[in-house]
């Protein structure tokens, strides 16, 4: 029994070092949400939210704009690209306790 108890703990402990939410596994948290910025790649959103829920894009004539969708439960995060720079971002998200 102790050693099922020591492994879900290391198990939690791996999952929260990772910036990934305790129950669910996801990368959509508060804190990974913060580090995305003006300017960042689809590459580099992509390492720290890891690949969206959805993606969809439409080309404009002069700029082709690409947006990200997060989704874990009732949350979700919007990323938006212009020309494959984030542009803006949109959440729900708030302060996770």
């Amino acid at each position: 029994m102790k050693i099922i108890i020591s492994a879900v703990c290391a198990a939690i402990l791996v999952l929260s070092a990772c910036n990934r939410n305790v129950v669910t596994g996801s990368k959509l948290t508060f804190d990974n949400y913060n580090q995305i910025t003006t300017g960042m790649s689809k590459a580099q959103v992509e390492g720290i939210l890891g690949p969206p829920t959805t993606v969809e894009t439409k080309d404009v004539i002069i700029y082709k704009k690409t947006s990200y969708r997060y989704e874990d439960g009732n949350k979700f995060a919007m990323i938006t690209f212009k020309n494959d720079e984030v542009d803006g971002k949109y959440s729900n998200l708030g302060r996770e306790p």
